[in-house]
């Protein structure tokens, strides 16, 4: 579906392709100043728990009682919740681990746990239902994310679990036919944005399995995702931004993270709104530019401030990021070999979009100071100087000049080992910030693209370091914790992981994968 600048909100995107009537109104819509007086007043201490509360009775019955009872002498707001609210149920604790059990047969029991059967529609729920099976994260996500789930098919693939991803990739697909692009997560306060776009890359995965007619098979929905990503290119002029899309002083198409929305994020509400008020920055301009590094993935890191060192200065908007261009780049390429097997004339000019992409990619994002990819400010028209893991990205999708590229991973090694890399893996950035995704925090969908990038380009050595580093890592916390984390401190492996917005979670579906996948492809040994 089409969508101007604003974030428009859709009361019913009619009847779905499984029957069902989608309500899409996210709940600080549905419940106005009851949102926001128990988000700002933290009846729960995650703010993602209201949102993902279910009515007990019409919200339009809620309201009015809310607004009859919340001036009276001793009003509760907790109880008020409480009475007219279901609150979501925490992680399941009917999973006993038995740390016993190596790593691999842990995880490929934990698949059952973090499964989730097709969905229903429940009146009152944010969560928009899908039609297949797939795989939660754990912990507080209780949903489907988006690039989590390539990083769990590695895992699944390697499983034997082909029929669990087919499912998930066909959720995604219809996500895509539904609401014109794959949302963050399959909730209704997550459809302003969608993620770092990994669809093209699970095509990949689960054809390297059934075979290219899969290719065929999910063409359009990688088609209409590519029409999101790119929705305004057309019209723009050198140095101005639409959406996602940004035109270069030189004439010159790439894209940047965004969201549509213009409030604060719902699950994190009030840490938005006190982000915001600290600045002394325009409030539309700081929700814009937090809830665009939502959708890159890495909420927050100082890879997206302009001190770096503040997320007060957040400045997600105004960069044009290797890692998503990458992306952008392997979807292109995918549509292009897709129709090449429909033999369709039109795959010549997707391979044309690609191969000028990559081109694009080295001219702005090249960093020949640094001798690494880094992400490009098209307002000041500089590179910055933040040295993070998505720098790799490029090394891992770049067809072209296989020479040209090894010779420049060659030089990106050089400077991983001397900035990132650490005992327990390859750190996020180089600075302690507080921020989840800085220092000292290692996280598996940066471990297997740094990992991935250097092993496809000829570094092949330190990918095999990185990879037993963080191996250890991960079954060191397994025996010890019984658990396997969202993230890990790799520069003290005898600490936690801290930072961000919310404890630490466990389950934990990319780190599941990515283990599994690591184990397998450099025969680790498994404890």
């Amino acid at each position: 579906m089409k969508r101007s600048a604003g974030f428009l909100v859709l009361v019913v995107t009619g009847f779905l392709s499984f029957g069902q009537p989608i309500v899409t109104t996210p709940p600080d819509k549905i419940y106005g100043k009851l949102f926001v007086d128990v988000q700002m007043d933290r009846v729960f201490s995650d703010g993602k728990t209201f949102v993902d509360c279910v009515p007990k009775h019409k919200p339009a019955d809620i309201l009015a009682d809310y607004d009859a009872q919340k001036g009276t002498p001793g009003f509760d707001l907790k109880k008020f919740v409480s009475d007219n609210f279901d609150v979501p149920a925490g992680p399941t604790d009917t999973y006993k681990t038995n740390t016993s059990e190596d790593v691999v047969t842990h995880i490929k029991n934990l698949w059952t746990v973090l499964k989730r059967t097709p969905d229903k529609t429940v009146e009152g729920s944010s969560l928009l239902p899908l039609p297949y099976p797939y795989i939660v994260p754990g912990g507080r996500f209780r949903e489907v994310y988006y690039w989590d789930s390539y990083f769990t098919m590695l895992g699944l693939k390697e499983s034997g679990e082909v029929g669990m991803i087919e499912n998930m990739v066909r959720n995604f697909a219809y996500l895509i036919e539904n609401y014109g692009h794959i949302p963050n997560g399959n909730r209704t306060y997550y459809l302003g944005r969608s993620q770092p776009p990994f669809f093209s890359v699970m095509v990949e995965l689960l054809a390297e399995v059934k075979g290219d007619s899969v290719y065929q098979q999910f063409l359009p929905a990688m088609e209409k995702e590519y029409e999101f990503w790119m929705e305004g290119s057309d019209k723009l002029k050198p140095g101005q931004a639409y959406r996602r899309v940004v035109r270069l002083k030189r004439g010159d198409i790439l894209n940047r993270y965004w969201d549509d929305a213009t409030v604060p994020r719902q699950e994190s509400w009030r840490e938005d709104v006190l982000t915001a008020q600290r600045s002394g920055r325009d409030k539309l301009e700081m929700y814009q530019n937090l809830r665009a590094a939502a959708e890159s993935g890495l909420d927050f890191s100082n890879r997206w401030f302009a001190d770096g060192k503040n997320l007060v200065t957040i400045q997600t908007t105004d960069l044009v990021p290797p890692d998503l261009n990458a992306l952008l780049y392997h979807l292109e390429w995918t549509i292009s070999k897709a129709l090449l097997i429909n033999k369709d004339s039109s795959a010549a000019d997707y391979r044309r979009k690609a191969i000028h992409r990559g081109e694009l990619i080295d001219r702005y994002c090249w960093n020949k100071t640094l001798n690494f990819y880094t992400d490009y400010n098209f307002r000041t028209q500089k590179q910055s100087s933040h040295i993070t893991p998505c720098g790799m990205y490029p090394f891992c999708f770049i067809n072209e000049h296989p020479d040209y590229m090894s010779f420049l991973c060659t030089k990106a090694a050089a400077v991983l080992r001397e900035k990132l890399l650490k005992p327990g893996g390859i750190v996020t950035t180089e600075l302690a910030t507080g921020e989840q995704w800085d220092a000292p925090n290692g996280w598996a969908p940066l471990e297997w693209m740094t990992i991935w990038g250097l092993d496809r380009c000829g570094q092949k050595d330190l990918a095999t370091d990185i990879a037993g580093r963080w191996v250890r890592l991960v079954e060191k916390v397994y025996k010890s914790t019984g658990k396997l984390m969202e993230k890990y401190n790799v520069v003290d492996i005898n600490k936690d992981a801290g930072g961000g917005e919310y404890p630490g979670q466990d389950g934990f579906g990319w780190t599941n994968g990515v283990m599994l996948e690591l184990i397998d492809r450099y025969n680790l040994p498994k404890e």
